[in-house]
């Protein structure tokens, strides 16, 4: 609070007088707080609206860089991205918990509530340890690898060492789109190890020698480019990489969606229109994806 201002004041007797002690007076000059110019309190900051997206783990990191420059944009909007899987996105929205629902492949018809809005392009690649001399395995012996047929690094040219099959958790559109691909029955994969996210299963083919998994192509790009050592395998003799999901020739590619439940909210609407206009290609690009038009 702003002090009112003071005078002083001091009085003296007349020199013929006797000296009296000198004594001050503080006479304020003001009595109200317009005139000490105290400032009036601000009003509360007005509180930001939330923008919640739920589900897929490959889109999560494309999506919260998004966001992030759609708030510097809208700073009256809070973006909240977060990871489950695509089966969280889809159920998410449909319960009305998020405004938008990432899922990491196409809709189905049991699915024609919803809508969908591509915003990237990526590959599901296998990965191996750096260290792993196999180069390359066909469709038949990645089914026997994951059937628990072939048990044995030895047996494909390998090293002596059992195979560690790294598998996704159910509720994952990885793991969904990889059992199409394979024609995998529901309890035909025999893991070792059951992750989550892709991180996870990168850390955990960096850590082990003998593993194999399959992750997002643009994910594995990062950490490999990162130093992490882990190497993609090609499939069907096509090399994994964002150059082969950009032409078509990867075999196992897949659309990143934003999804609502029905026509999205305003909110929603400007959000996505603002992740999927032609500059945010380049963010694409930069989080090792590949543009949905390119």
């Amino acid at each position: 609070m702003t002090s009112c201002p003071l005078r002083l004041f001091r009085w003296r007797s007349p020199p013929s007088s006797a000296r009296f002690t000198s004594m001050a007076f503080l006479l304020p000059l003001c009595w109200i707080a317009s005139s000490c110019g105290r400032s009036p309190q601000s009003p509360a900051a007005e509180q930001p609206q939330t923008l919640t997206l739920t589900g897929s783990s490959t889109g999560a990191p494309l999506v919260a860089e998004i966001g992030k420059q759609y708030e510097a944009q809208h700073p009256q909007v809070r973006v909240d991205v977060q990871t489950g899987g695509s089966s969280r996105g889809i159920a998410d929205v449909r319960s009305g918990v998020a405004d938008i629902g990432l899922v990491s492949r196409d809709l189905t018809e049991a699915e024609t509530d919803l809508a969908s809005f591509a915003v990237a392009r990526d590959g599901i690649g296998l990965i191996v340890h750096s260290r792993n001399p196999v180069k390359t395995l066909s469709d038949q012996q990645i089914r026997e690898i994951f059937r628990r047929q072939i048990t044995n690094w030895r047996q494909l040219g390998g090293q002596d060492a059992p195979i560690t099959v790294v598998n996704k958790a159910q509720g994952r559109s990885t793991l969904e789109l990889f059992e199409s691909y394979f024609q995998f029955g529901p309890k035909d994969i025999k893991a070792d190890v059951v992750i989550g996210d892709n991180q996870q299963g990168l850390k955990t083919v960096a850590a082990n020698p003998h593993a194999i998994g399959y992750v997002s192509i643009g994910a594995a790009t990062v950490e490999i480019d990162r130093g992490e050592p882990i190497k993609l395998l090609p499939l069907e003799g096509v090399p994994a990489t964002l150059q082969t999901v950009q032409d078509g020739s990867f075999p196992l590619s897949r659309t990143l969606n934003l999804v609502t439940k029905g026509t999205p909210t305003p909110q929603a609407r400007e959000f996505i229109e603002f992740a999927t206009s032609p500059p945010m290609a380049a963010t694409v690009k930069r989080q090792f994806f590949v543009p949905p038009e390119s």
